[in-house]
């Protein structure tokens, strides 16, 4: 449960799936009201990353549940705020966790109830003055399921790989984008079919289809309902 000193503070939720662009859209609308932000996917990446580390199995819920308790991971923010660093036991990992190995390692590790209750306080600890914004997969359904925006961001799989294509190009990872739109539907296919906290948009969420839409389209359209209890 969030504590009582900040129980009141806003959060916007954005959920979806890989390449949806609820990460750098994520970026965008907490640099623009100067919030504080919870990328979620990150610590599960570098959950996956830290098994991966320490040969423990992705099946094996007690192991990960303690790795996740003990997790030494850090974000650390630059003069902007955006976007942090992610350390991982004084390490910067920001660019090894984005690969598609350890998406897929922490979509399984995700699946696991016991780590997902593992990481809830960590994940709702970062709710401090005067904001957040977090991107997810259930945060507007689990998280945060009293958040005063919430939304789901949605796009076609075909768009979506090509998107994480180009992405992991930038940052020097090479991948075929044919077996990365197999990869991505596996992935969809587990987030949302998993019996706790699967991939849905919550009840009242906003949901956006970002085909055709340009990343300050999509936070335009947020912004616009976040002005409605700002």
């Amino acid at each position: 449960m969030k504590s009582k000193k900040n129980q009141n503070y806003p959060v916007i939720t954005i959920d979806g799936a890989s390449g949806t662009g609820k990460g750098v859209v994520t970026h965008r609308i907490a640099k623009e009201l100067n919030w504080n932000l919870l990328d979620s996917g990150a610590l599960y990446r570098v959950l996956a990353l830290a098994a991966e580390k320490y040969h423990i199995s992705l099946d094996n819920a007690p192991a990960l549940t303690k790795a996740a308790d003990q997790l030494d991971v850090q974000f650390i923010t630059n003069e902007l705020g955006i976007p942090p660093r992610i350390i991982l036991e004084r390490e910067d990992v920001t660019d090894i966790i984005r690969s598609e190995q350890i998406g897929n390692a922490a979509s399984k590790v995700g699946a696991l109830p016991a780590v997902r209750e593992a990481l809830l306080d960590r994940q709702r600890a970062f709710l401090q003055y005067p904001g957040l914004v977090t991107d997810g997969r259930d945060m507007g359904t689990v998280i945060f399921p009293e958040a005063n925006l919430k939304v789901f961001l949605i796009a076609s799989p075909n768009i979506r790989a090509e998107r994480r294509y180009n992405q992991l190009k930038a940052i020097g990872i090479h991948v075929n984008l044919d077996a990365l739109v197999s990869e991505l539907s596996e992935r969809d296919k587990r987030d949302s079919e998993r019996l706790h906290a699967p991939l849905k948009p919550a009840a009242n969420a906003l949901c956006i289809d970002t085909d055709f839409l340009t990343i300050q389209e999509v936070v335009n359209q947020i912004m616009t309902e976040a002005k409605k209890f700002l």
